[in-house]
């Protein structure tokens, strides 16, 4: 019989196999040294430090796949040579330490926080600059500049990428009812909405090389009535794994301050359960997932595929270490801080 799979155990994804399943989300830095999207030394030693303290997967902040689409002017961005550049150490570096790198390419939309914000609907988020709607143009403009993204990302030697379409930024925006009032193909029935997700991911597996994983992040839902629901997220996922998505990263809320979200252990985990079990896809569970045996739990009860861990990750950047030792599992610690072990 094959052995329980748990927390330490590797998972293979395509070509690509990640050490374990518990990986760091992706947690924008605001950092000011990301001058115009460039990561920087802070960047290198932030998720190095997370490489070498276990985790199995570390996907980057959001990636701005173009200027306009950064949620604030501190974040990176992956639209130009320089930032794929700048990008290449520092994922040598994660791979040299036994994780897997993973970029998140995404488009902030109507919140972004630096000039020209567009999305579906002249729709603003809360109190920010009302968008621009944007024109079939400019849709197809964005699906080219999450390819150069993808491209960029594979030129940088990134293992996997995820495309961000959660948390209320530009792809997101398209998918719910309550940011997308258009009455084109992009608006309206669940399948015009989906349109222009499905366009990206069409376009990067496109180019996306056939061995390496793709990961979509998803809100399940918007915590609001007649807004995206767990529903139309399962109906989503069954229609992305067809096109060659791997990975459903499953977050929740984002789209509107109005949000009403009943905050819990693991709140989120029952989403990506029922995403798992109904469209037959491989998940992954984030929020507030703090404990190792609660971690170890979700994954030995088949409930997700992997654990992300976030803020945990923030305040010990060593947990996946500390977690293995509390839960008994044996793993390599790195030479230079085994005498501590």
């Amino acid at each position: 019989m094959p052995a329980e799979l748990n927390l330490f155990s590797p998972i293979e994804l395509r070509g690509v196999t990640a050490r374990n399943r518990l990986w760091v989300s992706p947690m924008c830095q605001y950092s000011v040294f990301a001058e115009d999207g460039v990561p920087a030394a802070w960047h290198m030693v932030h998720l190095g430090s997370r490489a070498v303290g276990g985790a199995g997967l570390i996907i980057t902040e959001a990636s701005a796949v173009e200027a306009r689409g950064r949620i604030s002017a501190r974040d990176v961005g992956l639209w130009n040579e320089a930032q794929a550049t700048a990008y290449a150490p520092i994922v040598r570096f994660l791979r040299e330490y036994g994780a897997v790198p993973a970029v998140q390419l995404a488009h902030a939309g109507r919140k972004a926080q630096v000039p020209g914000s567009i999305a579906p609907s002249a729709l603003p988020f809360d109190s920010m600059p009302v968008p621009k709607e944007m024109g079939a143009g400019e849709i197809a403009a964005v699906v080219s500049a999450f390819q150069r993204g993808a491209a960029l990302a594979l030129q940088a030697d990134f293992q996997v990428v995820e495309i961000h379409a959660a948390h209320g930024y530009l792809l997101h925006e398209f998918l719910s009812p309550l940011s997308n009032r258009r009455t084109d193909q992009y608006g309206g029935s669940f399948e015009n909405r989906i349109r222009f997700l499905s366009e990206v991911v069409v376009a990067v597996r496109g180019f996306w090389p056939a061995n390496l994983p793709l990961f979509v992040r998803i809100s399940a839902t918007d915590w609001l009535e007649g807004g995206w629901d767990v529903d139309q997220s399962v109906a989503l996922a069954k229609h992305l794994a067809p096109l060659g998505v791997d990975l459903i990263d499953v977050s929740s809320g984002g789209l509107s301050a109005e949000q009403r979200i009943p905050l819990s252990p693991g709140y989120q985990v029952s989403f990506a359960e029922r995403i798992k079990r109904e469209a037959g896809i491989a998940v992954g569970a984030v929020g507030l997932i703090t404990g190792a045996t609660q971690a170890d739990a979700i994954v030995k009860e088949g409930r997700a595929d992997a654990v992300l861990i976030a803020r945990q990750s923030l305040r010990d950047p060593y947990w996946p270490l500390r977690a293995a030792r509390e839960l008994g599992y044996d793993v390599p610690v790195p030479f230079q801080y085994q005498r501590a072990w």
